[in-house]
């Protein structure tokens, strides 16, 4: 059970519950900007951005590509849906490498039928695997 100085982290996806721990710290990308939770944060919901998670434990960081979803935050705990978040062992390094490489053609070829948006979200899931092989 989470202590004055920790709180519970959920995350979970549509396949698993990927991470169920008393955390000290977790931090990650919304709309909004990076956010970094505490306990006795203020209540509030997010939407998730793509980009690095990191996990605060006693015995130290882990981290994770997280891709999208949402996230509820209490003063005791944060639950995050995640649509797709992935231990760094999860990834295939060779293949978010061409991930990023299709996204960014794709974003340099402005092509009138290219969604842009689309295109900037896989750039972004694909740096963020990338980032955390690192």
């Amino acid at each position: 059970m989470a202590d004055k100085n920790s709180f519970l982290l959920r995350i979970i996806t549509p396949d698993r519950v990927f991470y169920e721990n008393p955390v000290e710290m977790v931090e990650f990308n919304t709309t909004e900007g990076e956010i970094g939770v505490l306990p006795g944060h203020i209540p509030m919901t997010v939407i998730v951005k793509p980009g690095i998670l990191v996990i605060s434990e006693p015995q130290g960081e882990k981290k994770a590509a997280l891709h999208s979803g949402f996230a509820e935050i209490l003063p005791e705990s944060v639950t995050i849906l995640a649509e797709v978040i992935e231990w760094p062992g999860e990834i295939d390094e060779d293949r978010a490498k061409s991930a990023r490489e299709r996204a960014e053609k794709r974003l340099s070829g402005k092509s009138p039928n290219t969604d842009m948006a689309k295109a900037e979200t896989a750039l972004q899931r694909a740096l963020a695997r990338i980032e955390v092989l690192k």
